[in-house]
């Protein structure tokens, strides 16, 4: 059998040594995000890709010998194993190869072949497989098989039993099926041509009911469209091999002897196993194949998408009025507190001129009573008249403290009528849940989005044609990485978003929240030992990434993982300062001299690690805040002109291209062509999803509501927006924000303290 950590070392590139490493922490129950995050020293700083990609392996390779074995004892019990056939299978490294070398043993249906083996013509075939210069005629040797009792009437069908054998014989030929295979991948096309009879319909299938291209070059995106156009009853795909060529090249392997008196026969019946059965068979599997490729390809995209998504800036603690736009069932308005908090609901109306006055009237009374300078509106049908209706009473009150950001709101009507939302809301309605998610969103997007299946978010390409089960594999990975990449705090977060944390299983996740619901807030990492389920191997690969605010140990809010709180305390007595002085203190410490810390358990890496997250401890990794700044005077596909410059956020990436919303409810496309002039390989070394960007309007189609966008335009003199929104919220914008807040929260009113709380 294979010594599979030498194999994943030659596939991947990574030495043996380190591969050996992650390999043995895997198998120890250790999780990919730990591992790249605080075993660096035995991984030699392999990141998370390296050590995904070796567990990807190490799964597949693992999973390989417990079919050899079963392959194995199957061929062995059917008395057929043979030293070299066992030699091939132990040595292969390909799970087709091995059901390649399998096939021939494999029980199968009743077949023609097997029909003429009952009959007795095996022996025949033999004789003709085998070429030898034989004496008489083709009728000496076939009349010895004719039976009346086996349905062998005359020559013809003595031969054609035969030729049925020798046909199954070399469909079953790994050799054979592997070349013919590498044949098809490298010059064969993939087809697809319309249905009869719905040729004039129009369609988003049209350009393929007529197409062709190479089976290795069809990019991802085409092979899933083709298959959703089949699916759809539009479209029928073909394998285009060219069948001639493949047939000699195999007649070259088989024909030995031109002078054989069953030439003839011999190469019906490699034309036959050719056309019959090996051609539909590696057709099948070729187009499995592409099938598999196209959803790695595409799960692939759609996962960094979802990541670029859930790591979007949060704009953080701040208390926010939350909209879920509505025209006729009004708007679905929530106030939720610094940490998410539900405190306060009502529905603004606004489907006269006199509805509208008193929803703003309330919506600035709301303003007011609770200090809002954050105002979270569902980029749904409406958003922009409600997100204008509201600035324009901002402004004609001369209110410029007050921002408001249209946010994406797609599933959140799926999470307002999930398990989870009940659990939190039980005696809300699921339209007051879709606002309380909006605004999540907006404060926390990680925290918000874990809470919905990644899938139902709407950043994938054909995500729902995919191989759902490998696509949630990846997702549950991406969205782990992103949780334990930011961190998580214990104290105010929910069993959706613990059960992402790097050894958090669901069921312990369920019982920390449990226990802190009995016990109240966890003071220090340590009592974390108190969990039920949660044992010292999960304490190991889950405390590094769980932040408890104002814990009883300073580096209990850090991402310093506890079993280097020693060191942190040696380099804290040399520099003869205490823990505390120690963090955020990052001209002392650069004057820390690292090699003076390194030991066995603790190398170069891990030490960088340490002093990097002390100078900045439990820092949030995202990006700062950046509020999209649309036209308030474009608001629909009708207001656009072709040569617009305007302000965009990428809401969708794909390999042909990135969607865009311009603000007015349908995205444009940026096609790849139109991103620059030199040529992208991989769109995601240019665009994320949620990146603001300029782009000019090319083509507008409104009867298809499509809109082709650039960025390749020269322009220097961007248009101003319309709004007043501020394009970046930085921190001195929250301090500026902070102060007038409370300047309206504690004016006089009566209260006697007021000039005190003010200062």
């Amino acid at each position: 059998m294979l010594v599979i950590n030498d194999v994943i070392s030659k596939d991947t590139g990574i030495s043996l040594k380190i591969t050996g490493n992650v390999v043995s922490m895997l198998k120890e129950g250790s999780i990919i995000p730990f591992i790249s995050r605080y075993r660096k020293d035995v991984t030699d700083n392999l990141d998370e890709v390296g050590v995904k990609l070796i567990s990807d392996k190490l799964e597949y390779y693992t999973e390989l010998e417990e079919r050899k074995v079963t392959i194995l004892a199957t061929i062995e019990e059917a008395g057929k194993l043979t030293p070299e056939l066992k030699e091939k299978i132990e040595n292969t490294v390909s799970k087709t190869e091995l059901e390649d070398l399998y096939l021939p043993y494999k029980p199968k249906r009743r077949t023609r072949a097997t029909i003429a083996r009952e009959a007795g013509l095996e022996p025949l075939a033999n004789i003709i497989y085998a070429q030898e210069t034989l004496s008489g005629t083709k009728d000496d040797y076939a009349s010895q098989y004719l039976s009346e009792e086996k349905g062998l009437t005359d020559i013809d069908k003595v031969l054609s039993g035969a030729a049925d054998i020798i046909a199954e014989w070399i469909s079953e030929n790994a050799e054979i099926r592997e070349n013919i295979r590498s044949d098809i991948r490298d010059n064969g096309f993939i087809c697809s041509r319309v249905i009869t009879g719905r040729k004039e319909e129009k369609s988003k299938f049209e350009m393929y009911y007529e197409f062709k291209e190479k089976i290795s070059t069809i990019p991802s995106h085409r092979i899933l469209a083709m298959r959703r156009g089949e699916n759809e009853k539009m479209l029928i795909i073909s394998v285009e091999t060219e069948d001639t060529k493949i047939i000699n090249s195999i007649e070259a392997a088989i024909v030995k002897n031109e002078k054989n008196i069953f030439l003839e026969d011999l190469k019906n019946a490699i034309s036959d196993g050719y056309k019959r059965l090996l051609r539909p068979s590696l057709e099948t599997e070729l187009r499995l194949e592409l099938k598999e490729k196209a959803d790695a390809e595409a799960i692939k995209v759609f996962a960094e998408n979802i990541r670029n998504l859930l790591l979007s800036s949060p704009l953080g603690n701040k208390q926010i009025l939350a909209i879920d736009p509505g025209i006729r069932t009004g708007c679905k308005t929530v106030i939720l507190s610094e940490t998410g908090d539900f405190i306060y609901d009502t529905v603004l109306y606004t489907r006269n001129e006199n509805e509208t006055k008193n929803a703003m009237e309330n919506v600035l009374k709301i303003i007011d009573k609770y200090g809002i300078s954050y105002i979270a509106i569902g980029n749904g049908t409406g958003s922009k008249e409600i997100k204008g209706l509201i600035d324009k009473s901002l402004k004609e009150k001369n209110i410029d403290t007050v921002f408001t950001i249209l946010v994406n709101e797609s599933g959140a009507s799926i999470y307002s009528a999930s398990e989870i939302a009940r659990e939190e809301f039980p005696n809300l309605d699921l339209t007051l849940r879709g606002a309380i998610s909006i605004g999540r969103r907006l404060q926390d997007p990680l925290s918000e989005s874990v809470k919905i299946e990644p899938k139902s978010i709407g950043v994938g390409q054909y995500q729902h044609d995919v191989d759902q089960k490998l696509l949630s594999k990846e997702l549950d990975h991406i969205v782990s990485s992103c949780v334990n990449f930011v961190g998580v705090d214990i104290n105010i977060s929910g069993f959706s978003l613990l059960q992402y944390v790097s050894g958090i299983t669901k069921k312990v996740a369920k019982n920390i929240v449990e226990y802190r619901a009995k016990n109240g807030k966890f003071s220090n990492r340590k009592e974390l030992l108190n969990v039920s389920g949660l044992g010292n191997k999960t304490f190991e690969q889950c405390a590094g990434f769980l932040r408890i605010r104002n814990s009883t140990n300073p580096l209990d809010n850090s991402a310093v993982h506890p079993e280097h709180y020693p060191i942190v305390e040696q380099i804290a007595a040399k520099l003869n300062v205490d823990i505390k002085n120690l963090l955020n203190n990052e001209p002392l410490l650069k004057s820390v001299k690292i090699d003076d810390f390194i030991s066995e358990k603790a190398g170069i890496h891990t030490i960088k690690d340490i002093i990097d997250e002390l100078k900045k401890p439990g820092r949030d990794p995202r990006t700062t805040f950046q509020n999209p700044n649309f036209r308030d005077d474009i608001n629909s596909i009708k207001d656009l002109q072709a040569g617009m410059i305007l302000e965009g956020v990428v809401t969708n990436l794909t390999r042909f291209g990135a969607f865009i919303d311009i603000g007015v409810h349908q995205d444009g496309l940026l096609h790849v062509s139109e991103i620059s002039n030199k040529f992208i390989a991989d769109l995601n070394q240019v665009l994320k999803v949620g990146q603001h960007l300029k782009v000019e309007v090319k083509s507008i189609d409104a009867d298809r509501n499509r809109i082709t966008l650039s960025t390749k335009f020269n322009n220097t003199q961007i248009p101003a927006a319309a709004n007043k929104s501020s394009a970046r919220i930085s921190d001195e914008t929250n301090q500026r924000d902070k102060r007038k807040s409370n300047e309206r929260l504690f004016k006089d009113n009566g209260n006697p303290f007021a000039k005190l709380l003010r200062n």
